[in-house]
């Protein structure tokens, strides 16, 4: 029987919506508790999960009834609520973005290994029927050798959404529509096409008057050969995420909405060449969808959580999502290519707030 993972939520607003995933996975999570400073959004959360309420982070470190505390906080309290977490002897699940340079990832790093416990940082999008199926036809050798791919991340803010403070801020936010959002649509082209070589991007604050970039264009070479173009705002009068893969047998292609779950939805796959749509067909005939999106996430990690099998997602996939954020920030600010993985004495290894717009 399988052992179930007694939850803490810090964090009661996208902290919603992992509540709802761990219900979904009831037989291997149970959310205890619910902390929030907003004590009636906390209130209503509990009620949902059929959880408590902490009022202190604190008084939530302190239960021995925790086994995971996931942290669903402003990215600004990441590094220091998952030190204090691990050093209270929990696993921890922490919500993108991480946190604000690599040396915070290599801090957060060799925390988990002194407490002996893990981190997961949250990257949901790749739990999603529709990029798994993509995953089955690269491995069936299908595909072919990558050429090139376009991500569009458009999405719309308008100045209300800067109500809540801590997004429109350089210290709080940590960075803006690339490293905030665009930072999901990235790891997704990582996941498929591999490593990025080397990176060149303009970023702008166009839509908003906030202190970090709200739009950005960016080129990509992979390590593969493939060339890549990144297009980012929040000024989108239609939002969607746009993943659009052409392989030298095969073109993929996702519907672009809904716009935050981009590895869903019907996506296309074109055979080109001399490939033919029925070998399609046979490589993906005994596909078994999945659960998706956070759900996906936290009835994968579970296994680890045991200690039967391998985390689906770590840190060091974290190091290479805000690496590529370093760069691209690095990229803006020189006006030239920055070629990855940095060296280690590279000085946006420290963070980017400086080279923010």
């Amino acid at each position: 029987m399988s052992r179930q993972f007694r939850v803490a939520v810090i964090g009661a607003g996208i902290g919603a919506r992992h509540v709802e995933a761990f219900h979904d996975n009831s037989e291997l999570y149970r959310v205890v508790v619910v902390c929030d400073l907003d004590q009636a959004r906390a209130a209503k959360l509990a009620i949902a999960a059929d959880a408590v309420v902490e009022a202190s982070y604190d008084a939530v470190l302190r239960r021995d009834d925790i086994d995971v505390i996931d942290i669903c906080l402003p990215p600004h309290l990441h590094l220091e609520a998952v030190e204090q977490a691990l050093r209270a002897g929990k696993h921890v699940f922490c919500e993108k973005p991480l946190v604000g340079s690599l040396l915070d990832v290599e801090r957060m790093e060799l925390a988990a290994e002194r407490a002996g416990r893990v981190v997961v940082p949250i990257y949901q999008y790749r739990w999603g029927n529709g990029l798994a199926r993509l995953r089955r036809l690269i491995a069936a050798g299908v595909a072919g050798k990558p050429l090139v791919a376009s991500i569009e991340t458009h999405w719309n803010r308008y100045p209300e959404y800067y109500d809540v403070k801590w997004r429109g801020g350089k210290a709080t936010a940590l960075g803006g529509a690339v490293f905030s959002h665009a930072v999901h649509a990235h790891d997704l082209l990582t996941f498929i096409f591999g490593p990025v070589r080397s990176v060149f991007a303009k970023i702008a604050t166009r839509v908003n008057p906030i202190e970090i970039e709200d739009c950005a264009a960016i080129c990509l070479e992979m390590e593969s050969g493939a060339l890549v173009t990144s297009s980012v705002t929040y000024g989108a009068a239609e939002e969607l995420t746009k993943l659009r893969f052409c392989f030298s047998d095969l073109t993929a292609e996702n519907p672009g909405v809904p716009p935050y779950r981009p590895g869903e939805g019907a996506w296309r796959f074109i055979a080109r060449g001399t490939r033919r749509q029925s070998e399609i067909a046979t490589a993906l005939q005994d596909f078994a969808p999945g659960q998706e999106s956070f759900a996906g996430l936290f009835e994968a990690i579970h296994p680890a959580l045991e200690g039967r099998a391998a985390l689906p997602i770590t840190l060091k996939d974290a190091y290479r999502s805000i690496e590529l954020v370093s760069a691209i920030y690095h990229s803006a600010a020189s006006n030239a290519a920055v070629e990855l993985p940095l060296r280690p004495d590279h000085p946006v290894r420290r963070g980017w707030a400086d080279l923010l717009p």
